[in-house]
């Protein structure tokens, strides 16, 4: 269920080590006492330039106090949203350095170049999209502040996706607890997209019944 998938430096080997060991240590965090500030650094490292998405310390945190599911939840999604901006400012000035560096480390310049190709007539819808489903989240910030993208209309369309991603999974695991980790983990990629596409499937239906 993450972004991890795109960093690809070779040789492989090496890669997957240095994933699970990125990945150990940001779990780790959920074992002490600045569990909630380390969320919100994740989320906000993970919109910009970071590899491990928050929701695996947000999954650990959640199970470890599940009373505090939406406080979390809300700490994960302004994190999130922060960091969007960080990552819009990367690409309002400094795309040609440090933003083309972001997308040369994840090898995608390709899927960079079809999002521009793509943002003139779809720019909120694609943004919404990366925010809520497994969508690398950061090339899209940089992406949209390369474009110019109104910046108010690209912070709420973050705060929306991201919000409604985090509060469905903190919620989820409040209800369902602990069992429901496994699946999450597992089908989680297929889960975003089955509602997002049934969400553009209800808009078709009130667009063409209008």
């Amino acid at each position: 269920m993450s972004d991890v998938e795109l960093v690809e430096p070779s040789p492989p080997g090496r890669a997957a080590g240095m994933h699970r060991r990125l990945y150990d240590w940001v779990i780790g965090w959920a074992q002490t006492r600045h569990g909630a500030a380390a969320l919100f650094l994740l989320a906000a490292a993970e919109s910009s330039f970071f590899p491990i998405p928050p929701d695996v310390l947000l999954i650990a945190l959640v199970l470890g106090a599940p009373r505090r599911w939406a406080r979390l939840a809300l700490i994960c999604t302004v994190g999130s949203v922060v960091g969007g901006v960080i990552g819009y400012g990367i690409g309002a000035g400094l795309m040609d350095t440090l933003g083309a560096a972001i997308i040369r480390t994840y090898k995608a310049e390709e899927y960079y170049n079809k999002i521009c190709g793509l943002y003139a007539e779809y720019d909120c819808w694609l943004l919404l999209a990366a925010a809520f489903t497994p969508i690398p989240y950061k090339v899209f910030t940089i992406a949209s502040g390369a474009l110019s993208m109104n910046l108010l209309s690209f912070a709420l369309v973050s705060l929306a996706g991201r919000g409604a991603r985090f509060l469905l999974v903190a919620a989820l695991l409040w209800k369902f607890g602990p069992p429901l980790r496994t699946f999450i983990e597992r089908y989680f990629n297929l889960l975003t997209l089955a509602l997002l596409a049934a969400i553009v499937a209800g808009f078709a239906v009130v667009t063409w019944m209008s």
